[in-house]
């Protein structure tokens, strides 16, 4: 039967024709047109998630792993508002995505229409919440206007964010003409590096590079490591840039590690030794930059990227991190070669040293070291926020050609579990999740879409029984006097095994059994599951609890007396 030609097969046929393989959403009223018109496509893919959050954050994912632009769908009302938390670490952390965001019908605004978002007559306003979190957003109120508003929207978000198409029912089923087969890239010119050049040029001592996420993002990984190895510079990343630099045969006998909050001691030793420090594609913010603040003001610091950085610099702009950094590498051949640049001495590896701990569990050390030995080249691996989160950061080596996601820009927890799926629908490789049971608990329902999909994914569960970074933080500020955030005892891996039959899932509770859980879940067919049992008491690596830093917080207000029964907290024994 003929079929018109509508709003939402022109977007889907023109996302398939720019490359875009999947767009990963949750079905409903507002934008089942959509799945409609991709389901009479073979190019391209719609996934249900469980969960908008998830969904957003496998667009998340899927872009950061490098596979093309995320794309996520979501209906009105309460599934689009459960995409701004995934839109807003999108933005954060400059991820290029494109949300399409189902809305009532035109012919419904201010009328008092279910999930009524047009910001009418009282009604929510979409376009300025989304406007919120996104580089762009427009609602598309004629069928003509998408043949303007989706070209738009991509070439936003490829400048480093989300950008928000709000789509209303009515205009999604209207007719419109074809207009163009596909999305092209505008050219652009790469910044003139000269300016860093010169200052590289009369440096006088080792230079220190700290590389950041747009490395990532314009996947200049190679062009890093040639300028690398021209300034015979020691490297290091911030956290949510650890694979760009330091694994096997791209720089790792230069590697400092990470910066940071979890970072590594050795990389403020090296600042101070060294005679220049050259941000690369980071704005270097407080996560990144703990602990650096004092050197970084001594020394001279340069920067390259799309943004300018937190700390006083001299700073080149450049959209395109690769040509960039192909310019600046030339620059520096011949007679434009530095000559007070030294080959520094061996690189130190250096850890943080957590207080040992004597109690019950498997130790977030021991766990990381099992993990290394039995990870092998070209696995993925995303890691959600918390204590555990801190360690596999902090402790974890890079594969070789594999990324090392973790999302840092407003580190919601639960992100890892859409992010890793993400991964493993652009990458089609194995990808190993690591997240506690806290993030288990807010998303861990996503494992049910890895199951659905048969996809690669290893889902390495920390369970401590605890929001364990929080109940550290109890221990660490607030006298050990209680504890708001302790759970009860589960088992995640036989709980996940009868949910979802046939997924391999396993509890382990003594270090000497996982590396061999560990192997049988890398070579499981589809999904796998490993809950590791550890203790919310062991202190991880993490600087804000490794010293006095109480005294450096400001004053904590005394909470309002309320009504609340102490016997809803669980008290410290």
């Amino acid at each position: 039967m003929a079929r018109r030609h509508r709003v939402v097969d022109h977007i889907v046929g023109y996302l398939a024709a720019s490359g875009v393989d999947y767009i990963f959403g949750v079905d409903g009223a507002n934008i089942e047109d959509l799945y409609d018109a991709a389901f009479f496509r073979d190019d391209i893919t719609a996934v249900l998630a469980k969960h908008e959050f998830s969904a957003a954050t496998m667009a998340d994912g899927y872009s950061r792993s490098g596979a093309g632009l995320g794309v996520v769908a979501a209906t009105s009302g309460g599934g689009c508002l459960n995409t701004v938390p995934g839109l807003g670490e999108a933005l954060a952390s400059r991820v290029p995505v494109l949300a399409l965001i189902g809305q009532p019908s035109t012919t419904a605004d201010g009328r008092g229409s279910f999930q009524d978002t047009s910001g009418r007559n009282g009604a929510l306003d979409a376009e300025a919440l989304f406007s919120a979190v996104s580089v762009f957003c427009r609602r598309v109120v004629r069928p003509e206007d998408i043949l303007s508003a989706l070209p738009e929207a991509i070439a936003a978000a490829h400048t480093g964010g989300p950008a928000v198409l709000l789509l209303p029912k009515n205009i999604q089923q209207s007719e419109v003409g074809t207009n163009g087969a596909g999305f092209e890239l505008a050219e652009t010119e790469p910044g003139d590096p000269e300016e860093i050049a010169c200052a590289l040029r009369r440096a006088d001592g080792p230079i220190t590079i700290i590389a950041g996420e747009q490395v990532a993002r314009d996947d200049a990984r190679r062009e890093l490591e040639a300028l690398r190895a021209t300034l015979r510079a020691r490297i290091a990343t911030v956290p949510d840039a650890k694979d760009v630099a330091g694994t096997p045969g791209m720089g790792s006998s230069s590697a400092l590690g990470v910066t940071g909050v979890m970072g590594h001691p050795a990389v403020a030793t090296a600042l101070a030794d060294g005679g220049l420090c050259l941000l690369v594609g980071t704005r270097l913010n407080v996560t990144s930059r703990a602990g650096l603040d004092d050197v970084l003001e001594s020394i001279p610091v340069l920067s390259i990227g799309s943004a300018p950085p937190y700390v006083a610099c001299t700073h080149v702009h450049t959209d395109d991190l690769r040509g960039s950094l192909s310019l600046l590498t030339a620059a520096l051949w011949g007679n434009g070669r530095p000559h007070g640049v030294r080959v520094p001495d061996a690189v130190l590896r250096t850890e943080l040293k957590p207080p040992r701990f004597s109690g019950p569990g498997i130790r977030y050390r021991d766990a990381m070291t099992a993990l290394d030995a039995a990870l092998p080249d070209g696995t993925d691996i995303v890691v959600d926020a918390g204590n555990i989160g801190a360690s596999a950061i902090h402790y974890l080596p890079v594969r070789r050609d594999g990324r090392f996601i973790v999302a840092l820009g407003m580190g919601g927890m639960g992100y890892s579990f859409g992010a890793g799926i993400g991964v493993a629908f652009g990458r089609q490789r194995r990808t190993v999740v690591i997240a506690g049971d806290g993030s288990f608990l807010m998303h861990g329902m996503e494992i049910h879409t890895a199951v659905q999909y048969r996809l690669p994914v290893t889902f390495l569960l920390f369970d401590n029984h605890a929001h364990a970074m929080c109940v550290t933080r109890e221990q660490t500020f607030y006298d050990d006097l209680y504890s708001y955030n302790r759970f009860g005892p589960s088992r995640l891996g036989a709980g996940l095994a009868a949910m979802f039959p046939g997924l391999s899932a396993v509890d382990v509770d003594d270090i000497g059994e996982l590396p061999a859980a560990l192997r049988t879940a890398f070579n499981t067919d589809g999904p796998s599951v490993v809950s590791v049992e550890c203790s919310a008491d062991e202190i991880p690596p993490f600087a804000a609890f490794l010293g006095n830093v109480a005294a450096n917080q400001p004053p904590i207000a005394q909470p309002p007396i309320t009504k609340e029964s102490n016997s809803n907290v669980v008290a410290r024994t």
